[in-house]
C-alpha cells in the first residue's frame, strides 16, 4: 500500500507542482488595429488566450483560444514574440506562456462570455490605459519594440 501512495503522491506531484502553458495572442486585424478582450474575473483588458489542451499543439491553440474570445479567425502566423515563464506573471497559478503575433480577420464577436466581457480593437497608440492583466503590457511592449524575449 506505501507503493501505491508514493506513487499516488508522485502524479499528483508532476500534475500540480509543474508550469501549465499556454499562449498569449496578439491579433492584428488588416487595418493594423491590435485586439483586445476584458475579462470577467478580473474586469482587466488582455491579450486573448489559453491554456493548451491535452492532445493540442501551440498553433492549434491559439487558433482556438481566438476563435473562442475573439469570434476571430486566425489567419496566418506573423512571428514569436516569446515565451514568459516567471513564476509571478499569473496569480493564480505558474504558467508558462507563448506570445504570439498573428494576422486576425472575421467580426468580432465573444464566444466564451464566462470567461470574456468584451472584445475591442484599439489602434496601437490608443490602447487602453492602465494595468493590463497579467504581464501583457511587458509582452505587448517587446511586441512594439521588435523583440524575441525569453523570460
Amino acid at each position: 500500500m506505501s507503493r501505491l501512495w508514493r506513487f499516488g503522491q508522485t502524479v499528483l506531484g508532476i500534475i500540480f507542482r509543474h508550469p501549465i502553458v499556454g499562449t498569449s495572442i496578439i491579433p492584428i486585424l488588416p487595418d493594423n488595429r491590435i485586439v483586445l478582450v476584458r475579462r470577467s474575473d478580473t474586469g482587466e483588458w488582455s491579450l486573448p488566450g489559453g491554456i493548451v489542451d491535452w492532445g493540442e499543439d501551440i498553433p492549434t491553440a491559439a487558433r482556438r483560444e481566438l476563435a473562442e474570445e475573439t469570434g476571430l479567425e486566425l489567419v496566418e502566423f506573423r512571428r514569436l514574440v516569446g515565451v514568459y515563464s516567471a513564476p509571478s506573471r499569473d496569480p493564480r497559478m505558474h504558467s508558462i506562456a507563448v506570445l504570439l503575433a498573428v494576422d486576425a480577420q472575421g467580426t468580432m464577436q465573444i464566444q466564451d462570455s464566462l470567461e470574456i466581457i468584451d472584445v475591442q480593437a484599439f489602434a496601437p497608440t490608443a490602447l487602453p490605459e492602465g494595468k493590463l492583466a497579467h504581464d501583457h503590457q511587458r509582452q505587448l511592449q517587446d511586441y512594439f519594440d521588435g523583440l524575441t524575449r525569453i523570460a
